[in-house]
């Protein structure tokens, strides 16, 4: 009883565990002898939870002093790490500290590379080379990396923004043909990828054969994405007369030919450092873990009152392509099947031309059956794949004031898409209506520099969510869609209503894709209002089959039953596309009141993210 009683007197009068990357895990976690790690930390306030479970208690903080968290394996919250009824558990940075949980491995011990056979004559002298580390005893494979907080480049040619144009298109035998020139003399398939623009889409090809012809090349790919791309026909491949799908070419040390790009070769890695960076003092990282946090409760014991504040997720890695490539449908959610349909349609579907099947792509942080989960002040950056993925069975729950940026997916995914058994264009009315994320709150984020490896990811895109609130987020330079809301190109009735999407601020988006918008939805949606928003500055890539076919404001198939009114945006450029009943247009456009347009995105007590993207 003495025992009890002093444990819980250490408890009663703090409720903080303190955490440093310089700590140690058999001390007591306060303030001048933290614990050294998250998961220590969250076993202490289990056995916290276990002591207070009947008392009135404070809210536990799991408090981070700054510095770099190496996350070797998916931190998981369960059930049993909630908070109590009216208290949160809250993982907080210290005050005034940015503690980062980092899935990356630095990578050290550079010099000069001599003689690299293939390496451009440019690129002579130029080159360093360090070992690529292990993993659990296996050389670590990363598509990414990251030189001083900066993104370097897979090699890849053409460089820069730069794309080829295909010469030919096989669906029947698999093939394509591209210039010979591009290859840049590669002649060995062997970790070479082709990387297709489909309108809305990218593909990500892993080459199995080159065969040289003349000017051409032709181009087999391996399984199972040559049989997805060859028969799925959305996103289409375009190669008519007046326009030929571009692409580029990565991953051969051929490439290697200019300041801030690398290739991994034979367990070396290769890279040609940018003006000013000194290898002997830079910070090198390569991703290695794709999940940094994982809130996993059930139905029926979901995780409630979680909060993060002030930390920065970064380093994550998307093996995908390299496993299996890359070929999604839209949104970079990924096909694992595909079909054209002759005759047309499905029962659930007259028109309906395909049938497709999808996956869904790994988050920096997942979050699943959970209940009034925050996430404050934080900041999701450098990421491979999704930044935030909150995938179903959530409730009350906000995301707020976080800065996300320089992420390769959609920046937040939200909500049920399809499940991989389901056809996608099935609507999705779950028996269970648990499965729904209801009543959440996006607001007051900074969202920019998203879709940089999927180049058809978005900002913020929910697909079957209900009474979720989108709301003052600043949206910016996006390479396809601001905000996307709806899924399953359906008129039919499904689990999707009452969905606000206000005063946000879009600008800058679809830099490198076609058929988008701004604001974007898809599929029945009652009771859904955008409003107030603010919609700018979008600026088609040379590279698009039709420069015109873009939107601020774009109501795809089956959208029905949504109100879009007094939306700013410089002229009436907008798309109903194959709409269903009940939507409700009313003063969109120029005319719309200056007080509108300059309340749209950040609230005042947030534009401190705007200064520090600046800054960053």
């Amino acid at each position: 009883m003495l025992v009890w009683a002093a444990f819980f007197a250490f408890f009663a009068r703090s409720a903080d565990i303190w955490v440093s990357p310089s700590g140690r895990d058999n001390g007591p976690g306060t303030i001048s002898q933290p614990l050294a790690t998250i998961a220590r930390a969250q076993q202490k306030a289990r056995d916290l939870h276990e002591v207070a479970r009947t008392y009135d208690y404070q809210p536990i903080r799991i408090l981070l002093r700054g510095g770099t968290y190496c996350i070797t394996k998916p931190v998981v919250l369960k059930s049993e790490d909630s908070g109590d009824r009216t208290n949160f558990v809250t993982f907080a940075a210290a005050p005034g500290e940015t503690p980062v949980l980092s899935g990356g491995i630095e990578i050290h011990g550079w010099k000069r590379a001599s003689a690299i056979s293939g390496l451009p004559e440019v690129s002579a002298g130029k080159v360093w080379l360090a070992d690529v580390p292990k993993l659990d005893g296996r050389i670590l494979e990363f598509r990414q990396l990251w030189v001083n907080g900066s993104k370097a480049v897979r090699a890849r040619s053409p460089n820069g923004e730069n794309l080829t144009r295909l010469v030919g298109w096989n669906k029947t035998n698999q093939t394509a043909v591209i210039p010979r020139v591009a290859l840049a003399g590669v002649k060995d398939p062997a970790g070479l990828e082709m990387i297709i623009d489909q309108v809305w889409e990218i593909a990500v090809l892993r080459v199995k054969s080159i065969r040289p012809e003349g000017a051409n090349a032709f181009l087999t790919f391996r399984q199972p994405e040559s049989a997805i791309e060859f028969q799925h026909p959305w996103p289409p491949v375009v190669v008519k007369p007046s326009y030929q799908a571009p692409f580029f070419l990565a991953n051969a040390i051929q490439f290697l030919d200019a300041p801030g790009e690398w290739c991994v070769r034979n367990g070396k890695l290769y890279y040609w450092p940018r003006d000013g960076e000194d290898l002997s003092r830079v910070n090198v990282v390569a991703p290695a873990v794709e999940t940094l946090v994982e809130i996993e409760g059930s139905r029926d014991e979901p995780v409630r009152n979680i909060s993060f504040d002030g930390i920065t997720f970064a380093h994550t890695t998307w093996l995908r392509p390299s496993q299996q490539g890359h070929v999604p449908l839209q949104a970079c959610m990924p096909m694992i099947s595909a079909k054209k349909l002759s005759p047309k349609g499905m029962p659930y579907h007259p028109g309906l031309d395909n049938l497709a099947f999808i996956d869904r792509p790994t988050g920096a942080v997942s979050v699943e059956n959970a209940r009034n989960v925050q996430f404050r002040n934080c900041t999701f950056e450098h990421l491979a794949s999704a930044g935030l993925d909150v995938r179903s069975g959530t409730s009350n729950s906000a995301v707020e004031g976080c800065v996300f940026r320089d992420i390769g997916g959609n920046g937040i995914q939200f909500g049920k898409f399809s499940d991989t058994n389901v056809e996608t264009h099935m609507p999705y009315n779950p028996t269970d209506e648990r499965e729904l994320c209801v009543n959440d709150r996006l607001a007051n984020n900074l969202v920019t520099d998203c879709a940089n490896e999927d180049w058809g990811g978005v900002g913020i895109v929910a697909g079957y969510v209900r009474g979720i609130r989108i709301e003052h987020n600043e949206v910016s330079d996006c390479s396809y869609t601001g905000i996307s809301v709806g899924w399953g190109w359906t008129k039919m009735t499904n689990a999707m209503r009452d969905n606000v999407i206000h005063a946000n601020h879009v600008r800058r988006v679809g830099t490198r894709m076609n058929d988008l918008a701004g604001i974007y939805t898809l599929s029945v949606q009652p009771g859904t209002i955008i409003s107030e928003n603010c919609v700018s500055d979008i600026t088609p890539s040379r590279y698009v089959p039709d420069p015109e076919h873009w939107f601020y404001l774009y109501l795809d198939e089956g959208s029905s039953y949504i109100t879009v009114r007094d939306n700013w945006c410089p002229m009436e450029k907008f798309l109903k596309n194959a709409n269903g009943p009940g939507n409700v247009w009313q003063n969109n456009g120029p005319q719309v009141s200056e007080t509108i347009r300059a309340a749209a995105g950040l609230e005042p007590a947030f534009q401190k993210l705007l200064q520090s993207a600046r800054a960053h």
